[in-house]
């Protein structure tokens, strides 16, 4: 009886196991900055610096926007006549216009807020529970 309770819990182990890899395969990432890098093509040439990774795609700023915030809700977005702003609890997504599309920007918040601050100002909710900090006097010391 003991080798018979041991083959049901091995199992159903097994099926709980196949299904969580069979969820994986079929939605990818599962994080804002992978359901970019899984569905928008990879463009070296446009990333900014070491920091801001980009991708293209054909569609426009506003229509990338409606996909990814259809799939993750940032915390807080912004948008204006330069793009669409999205800011996630590491990440930030920014979906800019160019001729053929839309270059969509993947950074993390440390080097985002630096980056975008002068355009999001206080949109992004910097000030409402942010752990971003900046580097001058007094600052988390």
């Amino acid at each position: 009886m003991t080798y018979r309770r041991w083959f049901v819990v091995g199992a159903a182990f097994a099926v709980i196991g196949a299904l969580i890899a069979a969820f994986a395969i079929f939605y990818g990432n599962f994080s804002p900055r992978g359901y970019v890098e899984d569905r928008y093509t990879r463009a070296a040439s446009r990333d900014i610096g070491d920091g801001a990774v980009a991708y293209t795609s054909a569609k426009s700023p506003s229509q990338v926007a409606k996909e990814v915030t259809e799939a993750w809700q940032p915390a807080d977005q912004y948008v204006d006549g330069s793009g669409v702003y999205l800011r996630y609890d590491d990440d930030s997504v920014v979906i800019l216009p160019i001729a053929a599309g839309s270059v969509i920007l993947l950074e993390r918040l440390t080097t985002a807020y630096p980056r975008y601050h002068g355009t999001v100002g206080n949109h992004w909710g910097w000030g409402r529970g942010s752990t971003v900090r900046g580097g001058g006097p007094g600052s988390g010391k």
